[in-house]
């Protein structure tokens, strides 16, 4: 009998004892045998770390990285490149607000991360936690104070709803999570069961946690899919206020927050409204905030941070600019290879180009020497596997995988090529067009061909921006020099949202924002399953079964060393494949504030946090 069909009991109660011990006249044995081993048996917790234990123990009062007096009024005003045309961030149509800007302000999750921890959940909508060793299942007990905005509680049977809408109407991560959980049960009006019995991953509990909470009662499963602008329901700390169609949204807070004395809330969400402003193109984005149009501006053009900044209210400190260090993996940001696509078919194709990006010229000339070019998709972070020789386990990781793995990256050799910043570097070149010799096309005259066919080597490099266009100019100039024809394809946001979702472009500009506990994402993200489902993150179009294999291992780890190593091993399977020209990172978070917005003095593992940063109070005459 299969778990989905195996009755479940509640909690505590032990199952009848077997004919065996009854006859054996151990009855009374085998009963507190069964007991013990009962699902239920196992200690509800305040929290749940991915590996080892929870940072902090139960009745905390709150994070180290909060201020937990700030003070609470005011507006936060942000600025969104882009636009938007739906409020539904759950779903593959449309072109959503950011999700972070729904999830956690609007719509819960069962439980909160600690930002100071590689993965560990607190207790937020959940109160508790319970699951065994194996992990084999997962239970919720929901705070009986729990309420959405419209004053409904919260309940086992919307978790379970939720759960049951994004698995079978949701964007695909959430399909492919949700479809290991072999059976739900609601074990009371606020107890939730998960079985995951089968499944040789221990992140699931963890991600069942992280899952937004949606009211039963006020969405419609058969309209879901469906692009909307009315404003989601949730039970967070604010709700969705007005709506100005492709250009602003407001949030403002609930006086009715049902959550707003936990541990986990204390020092967050510490303005009355927030108000998201969206702006078609980088320059009127930037303007605006030299006009004091909003609030807190991320930087991540390098010229920009040192050539633009010097305006009147930087000059009289009416805008702090600052550099925030943070301990995360460094983003990896890439030009990407459409695999799918017969051009990028040969890996020493993809090399050869790859050769061809000049970082060092590009480095100096566009962006004052200030980025660092990226090697590992966890660069700087004790997962990245760049400059480290593979060690016994991470080799008999790999040893089912023969060529798999590069030995330049297996030795911890290989790293992106360095050139001599000229923008013109003749042993790139060579080095180049020896490789694609080697996969079948000669230099006649100023074109690249095939040698069989005759057809001439180039592809389209799809841009959304200024700023990615003006590098993809660069790169083409450095590829026509060894005869590849590069066509550049400006095209809105709407459109590139759209062609990227259904892979329809030879090469585009993406970045992957890695944590310290990868996990489940890395299947939608490099995973042979997300190769081919449209709005996954493996833009690639990779399919391996060593990536496949790792990914299965990671997630299966018990304890941390075996989960980093079977992450370098990921690492050197994607590094080795040569899926992206990597392109460059910043050492830090650079922020720009107006200096009446503040923040907390200590920053949390993962960076800076806006939700706890405040307005300071206008003084009195």
């Amino acid at each position: 009998m299969s778990d989905r069909d195996r009755p479940q009991r509640l909690p505590g109660l032990a199952a009848a004892p077997a004919a065996g011990c009854l006859a054996s006249g151990l009855a009374l044995i085998c009963a507190v045998v069964a007991a013990l081993s009962a699902p239920g048996s196992a200690q509800a917790n305040h929290a749940i770390a991915m590996h080892g234990e929870p940072a902090l123990a139960p009745g905390f009062t709150a994070f180290r990285y909060v201020n937990p007096d700030a003070p609470k009024g005011g507006q936060l005003t942000q600025g969104v490149l882009g636009s938007f045309d739906s409020l539904n961030p759950f779903i593959v149509k449309g072109l959503p607000v950011p999700a972070l800007q729904i999830r956690g302000p609007v719509i819960e999750s069962l439980m909160a991360r600690g930002y100071d921890e590689p993965f560990t959940l607190y207790g937020l909508i959940a109160r508790s936690v319970e699951t065994d060793p194996e992990r084999s299942y997962v239970t919720f007990e929901l705070d009986p104070r729990a309420t959405f905005a419209d004053g409904m509680p919260v309940t086992a049977a919307d978790v379970i709803f939720s759960w049951q809408l994004l698995r079978d109407h949701g964007r695909p991560n959430y399909r492919t999570y949700y479809v290991k959980v072999t059976a739900a049960q609601a074990l009371g009006e606020r107890t939730v069961r998960f079985d995951l019995a089968g499944n040789v991953d221990r992140e699931l509990p963890l991600i069942l946690g992280l899952m937004p909470v949606l009211p039963k009662h006020a969405v419609d499963p058969d309209r879901f899919e469906e692009t909307s602008l009315a404003p989601p329901l949730g039970s967070g700390p604010y709700v969705v206020a007005q709506v100005d169609a492709g250009r602003s949204v407001t949030l403002r807070r609930n006086p009715n927050y049902w959550g707003r004395d936990l541990p986990v809330n204390r020092g967050f969400w510490n303005f009355d409204t927030v108000r998201l402003d969206f702006y078609r193109d980088a320059n009127s984005h930037f303007e605006a905030f030299k006009k004091g149009l909003y609030d807190v501006r991320s930087e991540t053009d390098p010229s920009r941070w040192e050539a633009n900044y010097d305006f009147p209210a930087v000059r009289d400190h009416r805008v702090i600019k600052e550099e925030i260090p943070y301990g995360l993996p460094k983003i990896m940001t890439a030009l990407v290879f459409n695999t799918r696509r017969a051009v990028f078919g040969d890996v020493r194709v993809r090399e050869a180009i790859s050769l061809l990006f000049d970082f060092e010229w590009i480095n100096r000339s566009f962006f004052f020497g200030r980025y660092r070019r990226t090697a590992s998709f966890f660069e700087d972070s004790e997962l990245s596997a760049h400059g480290r020789p593979a060690d016994a386990a991470e080799r008999a990781l790999l040893a089912p995988f023969p060529g798999a793995v590069r030995a330049d990256v297996l030795e911890g050799t290989w790293s992106p090529p360095v050139s001599d910043g000229s923008g013109r570097d003749r042993e790139a070149l060579r080095r180049a067009l020896a490789l694609f010799r080697e996969a079948g096309y000669e230099l006649t005259g100023t074109v690249l061909r095939h040698r069989g066919s005759g057809e001439p080597l180039g592809f389209e490099l799809m841009v959304a921006d200024r700023d990615q266009e003006r590098l993809a100019i660069a790169f083409a100039q450095n590829l026509k020099r060894a005869g590849v024809d590069v066509r550049i394809r400006v095209v809105d946001a709407v459109q590139y949202e759209q062609r990227r979702n259904t892979f329809d472009f030879d090469m585009i500009q993406n970045r992957w924002d890695q944590s310290l506990s990868p996990g489940n994402e890395q299947a939608f993200y490099w995973g042979t399953a997300a190769a081919d489902e449209p709005g996954s993150r493996n833009y690639m179009g990779l399919r391996s079964a060593a990536a496949d294999a790792m990914i299965a291992t990671l997630l299966d780890a018990r304890g941390r060393g075996e989960f980093v190593t079977a992450v370098r091993a990921l690492d050197r399977v994607l590094m080795s494949g040569i899926y992206v020209v990597p392109l460059y990172h910043l050492p830090a978070q650079w922020v720009a504030r107006w200096s009446a917005i503040r923040h907390p003095a200590a920053t949390s593992l993962s960076g800076y946090l806006p939700e706890t940063w405040w307005r300071e109070p206008e003084k009195g005459p």
